[in-house]
């Protein structure tokens, strides 16, 4: 089976790839002509530059289209890997909490971009700031995720969270191995466990005290709530999944179901690779 560090290189490629891409189509929006200019210099003396230069441009992706499944995917992956660039990865794309008394070049985010924001003055229209101004700020994104790469590389980087995930993979593949034999108890309490395990490696990650000696489920979707790492919709999912749990735990008059432990090793399947 293939590593959760593997995984993430491989993701991680794909991302600037994709980045890449983005930035080209991004810069062919803002400027053809100048992006044009710059194709044909790059091709120059290639026999058939007219074609290959469209058909570049026609390769390129939607930025406005495209962007934000590249920012959700590259945002879980630094979550993962580098979490201390996330604030910065995010501001670059966020509009700020407090309210901006003018729009200037130094504030424009990826979001006034996508949201088609361009702010002229006088009755000449005169631009001000446009879609361009996000260039940069789009381009730093792509060089924080390229980033990642050093960290494999690093002698510092920390793959104890790696390592556990594909712990975890493994223990969710033994639980639902030991479902379809029929242990439905032992699965949930299996992936119960998982659950617990993850966490509290999710407090942890977030400085999260846990003055409880002896933890549940609960206790820790509870601190995660109230410190705001996850919403109450999560909240109430991780609750559901507690009560899941407690049916492999405590005997009761019936057993619980194949159909319930296939969802309770799914949703924690689900919460281990989105909750960080």
């Amino acid at each position: 089976m293939i590593s959760n560090i593997e995984k993430y290189k491989k993701d991680l490629k794909i991302l600037i790839e994709r980045g890449n891409d983005l930035l080209n189509a991004f810069q062919y929006e803002c400027f053809p002509d100048d992006f044009t200019t710059q194709l044909e210099q790059a091709f120059k003396g290639k026999k058939g530059k007219a074609k290959i230069i469209s058909d570049f441009i026609e390769s390129l992706p939607n930025f406005r289209a495209e962007y934000q499944k590249w920012y959700s995917e590259s945002l879980a992956l630094l979550r993962q890997l580098l979490p201390d660039r996330v604030d910065d990865f995010i501001d670059l794309y966020k509009k700020p909490k407090t309210k901006r008394k003018d729009i200037t070049y130094e504030n424009y985010v990826i979001e006034d971009a996508l949201q088609g924001l361009h702010v002229t003055r006088g009755w000449d229209k005169e631009k001000v700031v446009g879609a361009d101004a996000a260039i940069p700020r789009f381009t730093q994104q792509l060089n924080i995720l390229k980033s990642v790469h050093k960290r494999f590389e690093s002698s510092l980087f920390d793959i104890k969270q790696l390592v556990r995930a594909d712990l975890f993979d493994s223990e969710l593949d033994a639980a639902r191995e030991l479902n379809q034999k029929g242990f439905m108890r032992g699965a949930g309490a299996v992936a119960g466990v998982v659950l617990e395990s993850h966490l509290l490696q999710v407090c942890e990650n977030h400085k999260i005290a846990v003055k409880k000696k002896n933890p549940t489920i609960n206790d820790f979707a509870q601190l995660l709530k109230d410190n705001d790492v996850i919403d109450t919709p999560d909240w109430r999912k991780i609750q559901h999944l507690a009560d899941l749990r407690n049916l492999c735990d405590h005997k009761k008059k019936s057993d619980p179901t194949s159909e319930q432990i296939d969802e309770l090793i799914d949703g924690v399947a689900k919460v281990i690779k989105n909750l960080f």
